[in-house]
């Protein structure tokens, strides 16, 4: 299993090496060559046609984060959709990388947390938003349970929902863990990929 960082040489930032010391950076032409199965591979988002890059190598097999000196829902939406488990800035601290690798490692999906309920709402509308609501999952759910599953699949923070619907920041936090118990998901990703009736092997850092 290798760590390799893929970008331009000025982009070499010290703190990739203190994660990982054993990691490489390399050009997108050498991670071509050497990306397999099991590898954990960092692309940078201001490499030219960096998607296709994380398509290939998640193709190969490869985990891969994207990282980014100016993260946004955009980006991230893009980077996750072209096979990327996690989507970061690309001046993280050491121990924040180190817990990208192993949620990623494990399956799940690591999205900068000030853009995740973003993601979270963009995913949902792709996906088809409301209209392609499971009515039998929501039926086993309460209404005010129904009520904030579906605020944050639209995308909105605890706080926002908190105010939508009147209720405290803690009784949000409340009904959303009854709603993951019921549904059987762990996450806000899952939560509305399981709204949507998709495959929910998914998982976030955040709730």
């Amino acid at each position: 299993m290798a760590h390799l960082f893929v970008c331009q040489g000025r982009d070499e930032i010290p703190r990739w090496r203190e994660a990982f010391p054993q990691a490489r950076l390399v050009s997108p032409q050498q991670a071509r060559a050497w990306a397999g199965r099991g590898d954990r591979v960092w692309v940078m988002s201001n490499l030219a046609g960096w998607s296709a890059l994380v398509s290939s190598f998640s193709g190969r097999g490869a985990i891969l984060a994207v990282l980014s000196y100016a993260p946004n829902s955009l980006e991230a939406f893009q980077a996750l959709n072209a096979g990327a488990r996690g989507y970061a800035h690309a001046l993280s601290p050491v121990e924040l990388l180190r817990q990208v690798e192993v949620v990623i490692t494990n399956q799940g999906i690591w999205v900068w947390p000030e853009l995740l309920t973003q993601v979270v709402g963009g995913t949902f509308k792709a996906l088809g938003g409301e209209s392609r609501l499971q009515e039998e999952t929501l039926a086993l759910l309460t209404g005010r349970e129904r009520a904030v599953a579906l605020a944050v699949a639209e995308g909105h923070s605890n706080k926002a929902v908190a105010r939508r619907l009147d209720i405290t920041e803690r009784t949000v936090k409340a009904h959303l863990g009854a709603v993951f118990r019921k549904l059987g998901v762990r996450d806000r990703m899952q939560l509305i990929l399981r709204l949507s009736n998709q495959d929910a092997s998914v998982s976030d850092p955040g709730r």
